[in-house]
C-alpha cells in the first residue's frame, strides 16, 4: 500500500474545500431538493473496510459508461469520477478487487499513474492514482478504462436456465458491504456518498435497470445491435447502493410512483403480492416525513439473490421468496421502504455502525406494519423478532452483542446479525416506551431531516439523541442506559420483551403436540396466520438444543402429512419445518430439501439450513455435500462465501 504524502496536510482545510457541491442540488426531475445538510461538510469516521483517505481527496461522483459481455461475463468501459480535496492534494486512493485496470487519464486524455498496492482476500487492493495538486474548492475529473472479472464478488451473471421465462440471460449486482469495488473503481466506504449517471449497454432483447432515474425508457440503438439505457442519480448515496440489474424485464405499476420489475411470467404474482406497497409508502410519510427519492420500484429477481430485500434507492431489489400468494411476507417490503429514511438518507458511517441503519429500519418496518395491518399484526412481529434475538445473543460470543461491534481485521458481514437489527429496534422502542411515542416520533422526524443525505456515527447519535430528545436530563439518562445499549453485550436490566395475545393459543397447541405427544388433527393450523404458523413450528423445549431429538418418526410424520408441509408453497414455513425435520434426521423431508435448497439462494434460509445439516454427523453431512454441489453454481457469491466456510468447496 501507497502512503499518501497528502496526508500531511491539514484535515482542517478540507471543510473549506468540500463546502461547495460537485453535484446538482435539483434532485433531478421528480426528486425535491436537497436539505442544506447534504452540502455541509463532513467529519470523516476512520473506516477499516476502506482503503480510501476521504479527508484529503473524496469522490463526489461517478459517471459509467459500460458494457456488459454475457458471453465473457465482464462489465468494461470508463468510469468518470468527479473529485475535490484539500489544497495541494496531489494523488487520491480508490479501492478495488478483482479488477483489470487498463489506463487512467484526466478530462482532455492525458494520462495519469496510477498503481494498484497489495492484495488483501476482503478488502481488495488500493488504488492510487496521481495528479497535480489541487487547489482549494477545485473539482477535477479523472477516467479511469477498466474491466471486471467473471469472479467480481457483487456481480451474478445467470444462464437463461437460471432464470424464470428460461431463455435469455441475466445479471445483476449486489454492494452491500463492500463489494461495489468489484465493479466499480470509487471510494468504497458507506461515510463517503457520492452521486451516479451511467450508460449501460446490453444485448437489445434485455433491459437494464438501475437505482437512479432512468433517463431513456426503452432504451436507445447501440452499436452492434445493442441498445444503451441512461440512468441518474443526482441524490448522494453510499457506493453499496449503486445498483444494476439486467434481463428480460418488464413493468407493472402498483399507483403513480410505485410498480414492479421482473421477468414476464412472475409479473401479475409479483404485482399482486406487492400491491399493499403504495399504502405502506404513505404511511411511511406519515410517520417521518416525505419521501425524498421519487419513484418507489421493486425489481423481483431471480431466486438465486441472496438477501431478503436490499434497499437499493429508487429501486429495491427483492427476492422471490416473499411471493407467498397471500402477502403474508410483505413486511420485507415494509422493511426495505424504511431504509429510504434509515440507511439511504442518514446512513452508517462504518460497518461498526450498522445497527444505525437495520435497528433503526426493523422500528420503523414495524411501524409501518402496525400503520398498514394494525396492532396486532405489528406485536406478532415484534415477538417473533424478539425470539430470534433471544436464539442470537445465545450462539454469539459476548463482545459480538453489542450495538457498536469491533470489525477491524474482520469482514464487515461478520456484524449482519440479529444484534443490528432486533437489539438495535429493542433499544428504540425502549426510548419510545420510556419518553411517549409522541415525544420520540417528534425526534425521529427531526433526526432524519437534520441528518439526511449524511453518514452517522453511534457517537453523533447518542450526542442527536441528547442535545434534541433527552436534553442531558440525569433521570432519563438513568432510565434509558444508552451506554448499556451500545457499549455493553446482551440486553440490558430495561428490556421488556414484547407479548401477543395472538401467541397463546398458538403456545398452547405446541406444548399439546410436541411435549404432551398429542395428535397433528388437533393443531388449529387454517385458522391460523403465517405468523403464529412460524411461532408453532419455532417452538422448542426449554433447555434442549434444537438438534436433540425431542420428537419420535411417528410425530414428524404426522406434522408433514397433516399440516402439508411437503406442499408448503410459503418459504418461512418451508424453512421452518426442515430446520425441525433435518434436526431429527427425518428421512422422508429430504427431498423437500433438497428441493428448497436447489430453488433459492437466500442466505438467510440456506446458511442456517447447511449448519443444521452439519451438525447432525455422517447422516448431515454427506447429505449436506451432495446438496451443496448441486446447489453452489446457482448461488450468488455473497451465499457462497458463507457455505464455503461451513461445507467446503465442492
Amino acid at each position: 500500500m501507497i502512503r499518501t504524502r497528502a496526508g500531511l496536510v491539514s484535515a482542517l482545510a478540507l471543510a473549506a474545500a468540500l463546502g461547495v457541491s460537485a453535484c446538482s442540488t435539483t434532485g433531478g426531475s421528480d426528486m425535491p431538493p436537497l436539505p442544506a445538510s447534504a452540502n455541509a461538510p463532513v467529519d470523516y469516521a476512520r473506516d477499516v473496510h476502506s482503503y480510501a483517505r476521504p479527508e484529503i481527496a473524496r469522490v463526489r461522483h461517478v459517471a459509467l459508461d459500460l458494457s456488459a459481455d454475457f458471453a465473457a461475463k465482464t462489465l468494461s468501459g470508463k468510469a468518470a469520477l468527479d473529485i475535490q480535496g484539500v489544497a495541494g492534494a496531489n494523488e487520491i486512493i480508490l479501492d478495488i478487487r478483482d479488477m483489470d485496470i487498463r489506463s487512467v487519464s484526466d478530462a482532455s486524455g492525458q494520462p495519469l499513474q496510477f498503481e494498484a498496492g497489495a492484495n488483501d482476500p476482503v478488502l481488495g487492493q488500493p488504488l492510487t492514482i496521481r495528479f497535480p495538486a489541487l487547489s482549494a474548492g477545485e473539482t477535477r475529473r479523472i477516467v479511469i478504462d477498466y474491466s471486471t472479472r467473471p469472479n467480481a464478488a457483487a456481480l451474478q451473471w445467470l444462464s437463461p436456465q437460471q432464470t424464470a421465462g428460461g431463455q435469455k440471460p441475466y445479471l445483476f449486482s449486489q454492494g452491500q458491504a463492500i463489494l461495489t469495488r468489484t465493479w466499480v473503481p470509487t471510494q468504497d466506504s458507506p461515510g463517503i456518498r457520492q452521486t451516479y449517471d451511467a450508460r449501460i449497454t446490453a444485448p437489445a432483447d434485455l433491459t437494464a435497470v438501475m437505482s437512479a432515474e432512468m433517463l431513456t425508457e426503452g432504451g436507445e440503438a447501440a452499436a452492434n445491435g445493442q441498445k444503451a439505457w441512461r440512468f441518474r442519480m443526482t441524490n448522494p448515496i453510499p457506493p453499496y447502493l449503486i445498483a444494476l440489474g439486467i434481463g428480460d424485464l418488464t413493468f407493472a405499476p402498483l399507483d403513480e410512483r410505485t410498480g414492479v420489475w421482473t421477468e414476464p411470467s412472475r409479473l401479475a404474482a409479483s404485482a399482486h403480492e406487492l400491491e399493499p406497497t403504495a399504502a405502506m409508502v404513505d404511511a411511511a410519510e406519515k410517520l417521518y416525513g416525505p419521501y425524498r427519492w421519487g419513484r418507489y420500484d421493486l425489481l423481483v429477481l431471480p431466486p438465486s439473490f441472496p438477501f431478503g430485500g436490499m434497499e437499493n434507492p429508487r429501486l429495491t431489489f427483492a427476492t422471490p421468496t416473499i411471493i407467498a400468494g397471500d402477502r403474508s411476507l410483505v413486511s420485507l417490503v415494509a422493511h426495505e421502504l424504511a431504509h429510504s429514511w434509515s440507511g439511504n438518507l442518514v446512513t452508517n458511517a462504518t460497518w461498526s455502525d450498522f445497527w444505525l441503519n437495520e435497528g433503526f429500519t426493523v422500528y420503523f418496518e414495524n411501524r409501518i406494519m402496525e400503520a398498514v395491518y394494525g396492532r396486532d399484526r405489528a406485536m406478532q412481529e415484534q415477538v417473533l423478532g424478539y425470539d430470534s434475538l433471544q436464539e442470537t445473543l445465545a450462539s454469539l460470543p459476548a463482545a459480538d452483542t453489542r450495538l457498536k461491534i469491533e470489525l477491524d481485521g474482520r469482514d464487515p458481514d461478520d456484524g449482519l446479525t440479529d444484534i443490528a437489527y432486533e437489539k438495535g429496534a429493542l433499544f428504540l422502542r425502549t426510548i419510545e416506551r420510556v419518553v411517549g411515542r409522541e415525544r420520540f416520533d417528534a425526534w425521529l422526524t427531526g433526526y432524519f431531516d437534520r441528518n439526511a443525505f449524511r453518514p452517522m456515527t453511534t457517537e453523533q447519535f447518542l450526542a442527536d439523541v441528547r442535545e434534541h430528545l433527552t436534553h442531558n436530563d440525569p433521570v432519563l439518562e438513568q432510565q434509558l442506559q444508552m451506554d448499556a445499549w451500545i457499549y455493553q453485550p446482551g440486553l440490558p436490566s430495561n428490556a421488556v420483551a414484547p407479548t401477543s395475545p395472538a401467541f397463546a393459543p398458538v403456545d398452547a397447541a405446541a406444548v399439546a403436540f410436541f411435549r404432551d405427544k398429542g395428535p397433528a388433527s388437533a393443531i388449529p393450523w387454517s385458522g391460523w396466520n403465517t405468523q403464529q404458523r412460524q411461532r408453532f413450528l419455532g417452538w422448542r423445549p426449554e433447555g434442549l438444543r434444537a438438534t436433540a431429538d425431542w420428537l419420535t418418526a411417528a410425530q414428524l410424520a404426522d406434522l408433514q402429512s397433516t399440516l402439508n408441509l411437503t406442499n408448503e408453497g410459503n418459504s418461512e414455513l418451508t424453512f421452518a419445518w426442515l430446520q425441525i425435520a433435518m434436526a431429527h434426521r427425518y428421512q422422508p423431508a429430504v427431498p423437500t430439501a433438497e428441493r428448497f435448497l436447489t430453488e433459492q439462494g437466500r442466505r438467510k434460509f440456506v446458511l442456517p439450513l447447511f449448519t443444521t445439516l452439519w451438525g447432525e454427523g455422517d447422516w448431515g453431512r454427506t447429505l449436506a455435500r451432495r446438496i451443496y454441489a448441486q446447489a453452489r453454481p446457482l448461488y450468488h457469491p455473497v451465499t457462497t462465501g458463507s457455505v464455503d466456510q461451513l461445507v467446503g468447496r465442492p
